[in-house]
C-alpha cells in the first residue's frame, strides 16, 4: 500500500493522526465529566419559601375568586339578554340579599360569582323554556367596590377601588393628610361577617420600611379613619 512500510504508517502520517486525536480526546473527556457533574434534574428540590412564593396568592376575602377576575357584589347592575328573545332582556341591580330577579327564572343568587358563572346558570335555567338559549351577562355598573375614608384627610368620602388598592394608595386618592393628622394612629375597620376587625397602623412605620406589612390591602367595605 502506498505511503506505508510493512503495513505501518509513515512517521509524518502518525504525527498528523496523533495531533488530530488528542484535542478530540480532551473534548470528549470534558463532555463526560461535565455531564457527570450536573445534578440530577428529577431530584431537584425547591426551597419551601420559594415554592410558597410561586404559588398563587390566596383570596383576600373579598370574593376575588374565579381565576382573579371580577366578581359581582351588592349594588352592581347587570345587563342580561337572551339571543333572539328581546322580551327577556333586562337590566337589574343586585339587591342587598345578593340576588337578582330575572324573567321566567325568578330570583338568582349572584354575589361572589363571576359574570360567566351567572351566565352558565341562566343558560341552564332557560333551557327549560328555550331551545339552545344564547345568554349574555354584562356588568353595566360597578357599585360594590367602595371604601370609606374619614378624618384628617383633605377629601374625606366614599371611593371606588376598581383594582387592588393598599392603604397608602387610598389615602392618596383622598388627597393625602392634613397637617393635624396623627400618622401613627390610623385606624382601619373591616366587617368580617358578624364581627368587626380593627387595625391601628403607623404610616411612619410604613414609609420608613420598619413595618411594610402595615400597608394593608383594602377590601370593599373597609373604613379608614385618620384621627
Amino acid at each position: 500500500m502506498a505511503g506505508t512500510t510493512g503495513g505501518r504508517p509513515f512517521r509524518g502520517e502518525f504525527r498528523f493522526r496523533f495531533a488530530m486525536s488528542r484535542p478530540l480526546r480532551i473534548l470528549l473527556r470534558c463532555a463526560v465529566f461535565g455531564v457527570l457533574a450536573l445534578p440530577p434534574l428529577a431530584t431537584a428540590q425547591v426551597a419551601p419559601e420559594v415554592q410558597q412564593a410561586q404559588e398563587p396568592a390566596a383570596s383576600g376575602g373579598d370574593g376575588e375568586t374565579n381565576g382573579g377576575g371580577y366578581v359581582i357584589g351588592v349594588g352592581d347592575v347587570l345587563g342580561i339578554s337572551v339571543w333572539k328573545n328581546p322580551e327577556l332582556q333586562v337590566t337589574v341591580p343586585v339587591r342587598p340579599d345578593g340576588r337578582i330577579s330575572v324573567p321566567l327564572v325568578g330570583d338568582l343568587e349572584v354575589v361572589g360569582l363571576a359574570p360567566s358563572r351567572v351566565q352558565e346558570q341562566l343558560q341552564r335555567a332557560y333551557e327549560q323554556f328555550i331551545t339552545a338559549p344564547g345568554v349574555s351577562v354584562v356588568v353595566t355598573e360597578i357599585n360594590s367596590r367602595k371604601v370609606f375614608i374619614l378624618g384628617e384627610v383633605l377629601n374625606s368620602g366614599v371611593y371606588d377601588i376598581l383594582q387592588p388598592t393598599k392603604l397608602m394608595q387610598a389615602l392618596a386618592m383622598a388627597g393625602g393628610l392634613t397637617e393635624w393628622a396623627k400618622e401613627d394612629q390610623v385606624i382601619v375597620l373591616r366587617d368580617d361577617g358578624a364581627t368587626q376587625r380593627r387595625w391601628r397602623l403607623s404610616l411612619k412605620a410604613i414609609t420608613s420600611g420598619r413595618s411594610p406589612e402595615d400597608n394593608l390591602l383594602l377590601l370593599p367595605g373597609d373604613t379608614v379613619i385618620v384621627p
